[in-house]
This record gives structure tokens, C-alpha cells and sequence, in this order.
């Protein structure tokens, strides 16, 4: 009977070591292989007698920050992706505004500009019966001034007046791009008691990826000038989200130490209010409302010149009900202030200034609260300082969306598996989203 001979299978073997352990390729002697073929290498220890050890390693300090830094991108990318893209457009909100809408312009080239008097009357007699509520010059030059009225069907408008001419270019609803924005990014179209909270809470979200970060980054300090790897995906991916992570950590610091500064104020320790509720300003509810135009405006802002001569009006608050003053209210010497901090409250019928507010006089309290909107949104130094804040905010809006795809890629089945993490979370941002896209028409159109 003759013997059939059949190829064996090549046996491989290999044996987990210790770290301190030396792993050595020897070629295997005698192998069963009856066909001629070259000798197969088996991996072995060079001990053998070493105990391997078993079970899971406890994950250290630097892995648990790193599953932390990557759990929150996964579970909360939807809401920081959202919250930072709204945040990034609500600061150039009035130069969309601006290019969407003709009537947001000003005449090019005109240096003259109408009068404070001249810009209201025309503005009232746009809207026949309406009320004054305020008269905002644009942030730049060719932006076309705002005056913002109550016209007798109850609802507000927008009379959009070209500065250079005092002409009246359109009467808008009161809606806009730059309100849209700026009410989406701060409570998410939500009521302020739930909306607010929810977004200024968002600081320690960020506040944490922050620390887990830098901690899982080692010596993070020397990242600054590293050039990113581009001989895969994964590698340049996570390169580039390193080196943006760390050119933005200032800006990231800002933007989270206003927001929780936002919620503090929220929760109670906002700063005295500068606003016309001192007893001398105040009158009578029912009393009616005056409404100096033409002449009587003009003449009014000359005195509150002449009480504030650093005063550059740049907003005119009209009186409304328990409010008997107008308010001139703009810029002047002191830096990172709004334009409430430096006002002078005249009342119309008197010519009688009653109450001034000055930027430096201000209590620290007053000045931390005042710091806030130019530093949150940029508004600090005009359209450059707003350039570089919406630069960098584009810069987080894409760290909060490459943390989730660098996670998924190094995981098998990436997308289902980064789906499925988002799970709830990003149901619950996605119905924030649709929200806001069916309440967008209604708030653009006034």
C-alpha cells in the first residue's frame, strides 16, 4: 500500500512578552515540510521560563484624560459644533447683513453726514404714528444708520436711513441677519431661562477638552513650531488638529472665561445696571412720551457735547414708559467699554442734563461686566479685531468637527461607530438646528 504524504500547515506561533522581554527570530529546524520549501521563522522568547502576565492593564493617568478629551468631542460635537458656527458668524452679523441687503449701505465716498435731527424726522415720516425708540449709528463708516421704532400696529421696524443724506433707503422688519445670530448663539431660540443657561454651561465643556487636552499632549509647549505629518490621513489629521488646538488656546481661554462670566451674571451677580432706572430719570408711565426731531434732537446732542465733550454719540435712546430722559450714548476715552458706560441723560423739556455715566468711573464690577461683549464677540478694535475673532473662531468651529473624525479613524467600522456614540446627543442638536432653520425666516423678516 503505498503511503500518500500530505503538506503539513506551517505552524506559527508567537508568545506575549513582557516589556522587558527580548523577542529573537530562530529558523525552525526539522520542519515538516516534505515538499522542500524554505525553513519557516518561529517567534519564541528567549526565556521561556518568564510567567506572562494576564488580564487588562489598568489604563493610565493620561489614557483616562485622553478617553475623557474624546468622549466629550463624540457625545457633545453636534451642540460645540453649533454653538461655535453660530458664535463665528454672529460677529461679522451686520457685514452679512451689509452684503445681503442694498439698504444697509451707505452713500461711497461722502465724508458729510446728515444730522442726529435730520436722520429722525425722516425716519418719522417714514412711519407715519410710529415711535422713536432709538437711533443707532452702523459699526463703520458705510454702514447706513438704524432707527428703531414702534409703528402703530404694535410691531417694531427698522427704518434703514443712508447717513451721508439722511434719506431714508428702506423700512425693514426688525429681524436681520446679526439678530438671528446673535439670539441663536445665546440661548439657542430657546426662552432665556433655559436657552442662556444651556449655551454658558458649554464653558466647562470647553474648559475640560481644554485641560485633557494639554495633559494628554505631551510637552504640548514644543508643539507651537511642529510641522504636521502628511504621509497619511490619520497622521496630518491629528497633526493639524494638535498645532490648531494650540495656536487657538488663547482664544478658546477668552471665549470660556466670559462665558462662565455670562453665568455668573445669570445666576445673580450681574454688576449695577447701567441703565436710566435712577430715580431722577424717572416719571410717571402713563405720561407721554416726548419725541424731539429736526432742531430740538440737534440741540439737545450739542448740550450733551457740551456736558461730555469726549463723547462720541453714536446711539440716542428715546424715552419710554418710566423713562422721561434721552440718553446720548457712545465712545470715549475708556477702553473695552459698550456704549451704555459713556452717556448723558438730558430730559427734553428742559434741556436740563440729569444723570451722566463716564467709562472711568466706573467700579471694577461694572468694568469686568463691560469688558465682556468686546471681548466675547471682538467688537473691541473695529473690523479687524472682529476679522481675527472670526478667523479664530472658524478655527474652533473645525477643531469640534476634526476631534470626531480623528477619533473615528482610529477606530474599525469609523463612522458607524462614531453614529452611534453621538446617538441621543446629536438627535438633540440636530432638533435644536431644525428649530432654529424654521424660526430663521421669522426672525430675518422681522
Amino acid at each position: 500500500m503505498a503511503l500518500r504524504l500530505q503538506r503539513a500547515e506551517p505552524v506559527r506561533q508567537e508568545i506575549h512578552l513582557l516589556p522587558f522581554q527580548r523577542r529573537q527570530r530562530l529558523p525552525l529546524r526539522g520542519s515538516a515540510d516534505f515538499h522542500g520549501n524554505r525553513r519557516l521563522p518561529l517567534l519564541i522568547a528567549v526565556n521561556e521560563h518568564i510567567p506572562v502576565p494576564t488580564g487588562r492593564k489598568t489604563p493610565k493617568p493620561r489614557s483616562r484624560w485622553w478617553r475623557l478629551h474624546a468622549w466629550l468631542g463624540l457625545k457633545l460635537s453636534v451642540f460645540l459644533t453649533v454653538i461655535l458656527l453660530s458664535g463665528t458668524l454672529a460677529v461679522m452679523g451686520n457685514e452679512i447683513d451689509w452684503l445681503a441687503d442694498p439698504a444697509m449701505r451707505a452713500s461711497p465716498g461722502v465724508r458729510d453726514r446728515a444730522s442726529w435731527g435730520t436722520i429722525a424726522a425722516n425716519a418719522l415720516a417714514a412711519v407715519p404714528g410710529g415711535h422713536i425708540d432709538l437711533i443707532e449709528r452702523g459699526p463703520d463708516p458705510w454702514f447706513a444708520t438704524v432707527v428703531v421704532m414702534k409703528a402703530p400696529d404694535g410691531h417694531r421696524r427698522r427704518v434703514l436711513v443712508d447717513p451721508a443724506t439722511g434719506r431714508v433707503n428702506r423700512v425693514a422688519g426688525f429681524g436681520g441677519a446679526q439678530r438671528f445670530l446673535r439670539d441663536f448663539h445665546r440661548r439657542l431660540m430657546l426662552p432665556v431661562a433655559i436657552g442662556l443657561p444651556i449655551v454658558t454651561g458649554f464653558a466647562f465643556v470647553l474648559l475640560t477638552s481644554l485641560v485633557s487636552g494639554l495633559v494628554t499632549y505631551k510637552k504640548f509647549w514644543r508643539g507651537f513650531l511642529r510641522r504636521p505629518r502628511w504621509r497619511d490621513w490619520r497622521t496630518a489629521s491629528g497633526d493639524l488638529h494638535r498645532l490648531a488646538g494650540l495656536w487657538s488656546l488663547w482664544f478658546l481661554s477668552l471665549v470660556i472665561a466670559t462665558s462662565i462670566w455670562y453665568l455668573v451674571e445669570l445666576l445673580g451677580a450681574s454688576a449695577p445696571v447701567l441703565l436710566p432706572l435712577d430715580p431722577v430719570l424717572q416719571t410717571d408711565r402713563s405720561q407721554d412720551l416726548a419725541q424731539p426731531v429736526g432742531a430740538a434732537l440737534d440741540g439737545l446732542a450739542h448740550r450733551a457735547r457740551e456736558r461730555f465733550p469726549d463723547l462720541d454719540i453714536r446711539r440716542i435712546q428715546y424715552p419710554f414708559p418710566g423713562v422721561r430722559a434721552v440718553g446720548f450714548q457712545g465712545a470715549a476715552q475708556s477702553w473695552l467699554t459698550t456704549e451704555k458706560a459713556n452717556s448723558v441723560w438730558i430730559d427734553p423739556s428742559t434741556s436740563q442734563v440729569l444723570l451722566t455715566f463716564e467709562g472711568p468711573a466706573l467700579s471694577a464690577h461694572q468694568r469686568i461686566s463691560e469688558m465682556a461683549d468686546p471681548l466675547h464677540f471682538g467688537t473691541w478694535g473695529g473690523l479687524a479685531s472682529k476679522v481675527v475673532w472670526f478667523l479664530f473662531g472658524s478655527l474652533l468651529t473645525g477643531l469640534a468637527v476634526t476631534g470626531v473624525i480623528i477619533y473615528a479613524t482610529r477606530l474599525r467600522g469609523a463612522w458607524r461607530v462614531a453614529a452611534r456614540g453621538i446617538s441621543w446627543w446629536g438627535l438633540a442638536g440636530a432638533a435644536c438646528i431644525a428649530g432654529a432653520l424654521l424660526l430663521a425666516p421669522a426672525a430675518l423678516m422681522g
